[in-house]
């Protein structure tokens, strides 16, 4: 059965908290960015996002996806990118609609179900002609992308899509946003609602009438503002339609290609069901890895630059 057991991940001894793991790349790790090159991809809708391309003259390709208001020069997709890069695979790390540093178009922005979004910009890639072989990584919200895109599609995804690996996802989005409203994480939340409230003031300046931020302090956790945001901008009933539709454990039983999630059973962003154990057990393509320790997108290796995460990555990628 497709259960990483035991994980090799060992933490360092001084990391062996989920919040120290969580907190540690974001302080401490710097990434020397590689020789981006940036190329538009225009959506079908009229919207476009940007795709940063690391190519190394490769036939096989990586595509990444980053995490909630994160983008393609994060220290975890930089990493990530100079791992594959390193294997001998080309890297396109693209960023979310309006997380490239320039607006999106339209009113609405890249959530946790628009595996559209990811499916439109791997159909880029593959455009091209020149790669035979295809994985995407996915963090967090874009792991959750990831798991959902593959998961949907089945046996109709391109020949060359050979399969997928996606680190701390919240697969069960209700789960995960209500133990986000915990207190123990109220400082996370806060630093995701002001960021995500600079995002709003953006769209309402673009669009002047169609969203408000009168009342934006009274929200405290991911419900408040997928209720008032991103529910009705996209289409969903509310919150609960939202996260229902959206979560990826919906579609695990649909892989059909290998994938592998790794969630830190020390995360404090993700649920137990984020821990989708007998989908595993379920599903010859899916596999679940549950290291001890890992925080949310940390898998922290000291003393080499290459963290833990993106050796599992590669090493996963190769053998496909």
């Amino acid at each position: 059965m497709p259960r990483v057991e035991p994980s090799s991940y060992r933490a360092p001894r001084l990391l062996r908290d989920g919040h120290a793991q969580t907190v540690f790349p974001t302080l401490q790790r710097r990434v020397p960015e590689p020789a981006y090159s940036r190329r538009r991809i225009d959506l079908s809708d009229g919207d476009f996002v940007d795709a940063d391309l690391s190519p190394v003259g490769a036939r096989r390709v990586v595509v990444i996806s980053h995490g909630l208001e994160g983008h393609s020069r994060r220290p975890y997709v930089l990493g990530m990118a100079r791992a594959f890069n390193a294997a001998g695979w080309d890297v396109v790390a693209w960023n979310f609609r309006g997380c490239s540093g320039e607006p999106n178009r339209l009113l609405k922005f890249t959530h946790s179900g628009s595996s559209q979004d990811l499916a439109e910009v791997i159909d880029a890639v593959l455009a091209c002609g020149r790669f035979e072989k295809l994985v995407a990584v996915g963090f967090s919200l874009g792991g959750n992308l990831t798991l959902k895109y593959l998961g949907e599609r089945g046996r109709d995804l391109p020949r060359a899509v050979v399969g997928g690996v996606a680190f701390s996802v919240p697969t069960d989005l209700r789960g995960s946003a209500e133990r986000m409203g915990r207190l123990e994480n109220r400082l996370y939340m806060r630093r995701f609602l002001s960021d995500l409230r600079a995002r709003m003031a953006a769209k309402a300046a673009q669009f002047p009438g169609r969203v408000s931020l009168e009342g934006y302090s009274d929200i405290r956790d991911f419900r408040g503002f997928d209720e008032r945001y991103t529910a009705p901008l996209h289409g969903f009933a509310n919150a609960d339609d939202y996260w229902a539709r959206s979560s990826s454990n919906a579609y695990l039983g649909g892989l059909r290609v290998p994938a592998l999630l790794v969630n830190a059973q020390d995360d404090p962003f993700l649920s137990e069901a984020c821990f989708p154990r007998a989908q595993a057990d379920a599903n010859p393509s899916f596999h679940l890895e549950a290291p001890e320790h890992g925080g949310h997108v940390g898998f922290v290796t000291l003393g080499s630059d290459a963290y833990w995460s993106e050796r599992r990555a590669v090493e996963f990628a190769e053998a496909l």
